[in-house]
């Protein structure tokens, strides 16, 4: 399975080891040395809503101006920005071997425990 994120989000920390504690071995992306392309996030948003893959609430979003912001309006506008500033992309994202995705911390655990 595949986590991606990058390693000093408090997020990825926590997926790290409550995979790490459950005996689950993982290869770790960081989205810092190779971002995601777009058609990456197209087959993730096909798994996943992309409104569910952009984070909204993060500091890199809030750096954007709103002609940025306003790129996001539908989903080929935010994978392409999701592309080029890969901190946009919600925190982690997991390639699970059965072929499914998690977005975000949350869905990691209830995976995990279900």
């Amino acid at each position: 399975m595949k986590l991606y994120g990058i390693p000093n989000c408090d997020s990825v920390k926590k997926a790290r080891a409550a995979l790490l504690a459950a005996g689950v071995d993982h290869q770790f992306i960081d989205f810092k040395k190779q971002a995601p392309t777009v058609p990456q996030l197209k087959a993730w948003a096909g798994q996943a809503e992309w409104q569910q893959l952009l984070n909204r609430t993060g500091t890199t979003w809030r750096k954007l101006d709103t002609a940025q912001q306003a790129l996001a309006v539908d989903e080929a506008g935010a994978l392409a920005l999701m592309a080029t500033q890969s901190s946009l992309i919600k925190r982690p994202v997991v390639e699970w071997a059965d072929g499914s995705l998690t977005v975000g911390l949350p869905a990691l655990q209830k995976k995990l425990e279900g």
